[in-house]
């Protein structure tokens, strides 16, 4: 079983900066793409960010320039630092990875629990 535990939000002012953290834990053979997705009040669950195992990224429009992903492969860790936030950011920020559970499985697709951020104008 895989377990993705996230850390790391809470309530800043515009303009200020959080950094959120995943770890995957459990018995598994690998990772593959990890990333963050929010969901704010009343929307649907979108993409922020994700970096694959060797390192390649990408990130929402609305994101670019603000926030960087990052992963530590051998901590089974995913990071998302966010600055110059802004009150639109405020969402519940899930954690995602798509875990391989045995060398010949498939990926398949973990979340966490979620960690609110919010943010104040």
């Amino acid at each position: 079983q895989v377990q993705l535990v996230e850390s790391g939000g809470g309530l800043v002012q515009a303009g200020g900066s959080l950094r959120l953290s995943c770890a995957a834990s459990g018995s598994f053979f690998s990772i593959n793409t990890m990333g963050w997705y929010r969901q704010a009040p009343g929307k649907q669950r979108e993409l922020v960010a994700r970096v694959t195992s060797g390192g390649s990224t990408n990130y929402a429009d609305s994101v670019k320039g603000r926030f960087t992903i990052s992963r530590d492969n051998a901590k089974n860790t995913v990071y998302l630092q966010m600055n110059s936030l802004k009150p639109e950011d405020t969402a519940d920020y899930y954690c995602n990875a798509d875990v391989r559970p045995r060398s010949w499985d498939v990926a398949l697709s973990y979340w966490g629990q979620g960690t609110q951020v919010t943010v104040s104008s």
